[in-house]
């Protein structure tokens, strides 16, 4: 499902009018890479996840290794309304929406309280912070 989602992403992006492509595996600290005209690369860390209303599922972020790419690109995979949902969010963002989860070596965000969290950077592929 990683892998999968993290095509998914490069090529949404790329679909979008921003070049990307996923990086080879076991890349360290990203997964995507994307070219913004005018712009620096972006580098992207994809999450993804089964999703459903009032999920206690955590989405887990390394904190070591946070500054060394610019955006979280979240999937839900949301099987009651057989969709996709995606959030691509800054890092510093999805940062100081995170808890502590000493236990996993990182932060992490409850899967549950994504929609809510990051509402505005959903479907953001055009990469605005």
């Amino acid at each position: 499902m990683g892998d999968a989602c993290e095509m998914l992403i490069a090529a949404e992006l790329t679909l979008r009018g921003i070049p990307a492509l996923k990086v080879p595996d076991l890349w360290p600290e990203y997964d995507v890479i994307a070219q913004p005209v005018g712009r620096e690369p972006q580098r992207v860390s994809v999450k993804s996840c089964a999703f459903k209303a009032g999920s206690a599922n955590h989405i887990a972020i390394r904190g070591e290794n946070f500054d060394k790419f610019d955006w979280l690109a979240i999937v839900l995979l949301d099987s009651t309304e057989d969709r996709r949902r995606f959030y691509i969010v800054p890092a510093q963002v999805a940062l100081d929406a995170s808890y502590s989860a000493a236990y996993r070596s990182g932060r992490s965000v409850r899967v549950g309280d994504i929609p809510k969290k990051f509402a505005q950077y959903e479907d953001n592929f055009a990469l605005v912070p």
